[in-house]
């Protein structure tokens, strides 16, 4: 008898540590994130609207499947516009998503890259990234390919897509990932390269289809804004 209470007693403390583990990766504080400067000027900035597939590039292992995209009409209803933009009075495009469909061939272990043509810039110190999703319910893996000033690459991990409907799925860049350096002001930021998805091997059958839209960050401006207007460019 004691040892079935103990034993419920632990499960009920795993789920719930687990729990909040989940609610504090949901919310994510950005001015908490890998501050380096006394003063911070956190500004979130659209990377990318998805609006042209000519932008992005997917592919998949010759033999696990094939694997298009395409664009189509559309979005997330729950998507907020920008604060920044709003007041300034920019209006950008935004009727489309990315949309890619893979027919896998058989059951196995692969990867899907959704990869942009080439690397998109991040302004100033990136604390957070985020990404609008609707991935159909499959314990398929999503991670951030970025890579850094000096060439180092990473991939962050943004969850897993068993969610039906779009989803707002966000990752926090971590402090160790080098994006300033004292000696090098003007490399300073990180560079998205795409991203990667690891679908589940027991789902790994039939089509599947996955759709993005609004790819975010939040970041620090101070250092940009703090920068000399006569300071040299170290590019020759």
């Amino acid at each position: 008898m004691k040892r079935t209470v103990i034993l419920i007693v632990l499960i009920t403390l795993l789920f719930a540590g687990g729990s909040l583990f989940a609610q504090q990766v949901n919310n994510i504080q950005a001015d908490q994130l890998g501050q380096d400067t006394a003063q911070q000027a956190l500004q979130e900035v659209s990377i990318s609207r998805f609006e042209d597939p000519g932008f992005w590039r997917v592919y998949i292992p010759l033999d696990s499947g094939l694997i298009t995209h395409r664009r189509l009409e559309g979005g997330p209803m729950d998507k907020e516009p920008i604060e920044a933009e709003v007041a300034a009075g920019i209006e950008e495009p935004d009727d489309y998503v990315l949309g890619v469909r893979t027919e896998f061939f058989r059951r196995g272990v692969t990867t899907i890259y959704v990869e942009a043509i080439r690397p998109l810039p991040v302004p100033g110190i990136a604390k957070t990234l985020s990404v609008w999703v609707a991935g159909r319910n499959f314990n398929h893996e999503l991670y951030a390919v970025i890579r850094d000033q000096f060439g180092n690459q990473g991939q962050l991990f943004m969850g897993r897509m068993n969610f039906s409907g779009w989803r707002r799925m966000t990752t926090a860049i971590p402090p160790n990932i080098m994006q300033r350096n004292v000696h090098y002001p003007h490399l300073a930021g990180i560079e998205i390269l795409g991203f990667l998805i690891r679908p589940a091997m027991l789902e790994t059958f039939g089509s599947y289809y996955v759709y993005f839209d609004d790819l975010r960050v939040m970041t620090d401006l101070f250092t940009e804004e703090s920068r000399d207007p006569d300071d040299m460019i170290d590019g020759w």
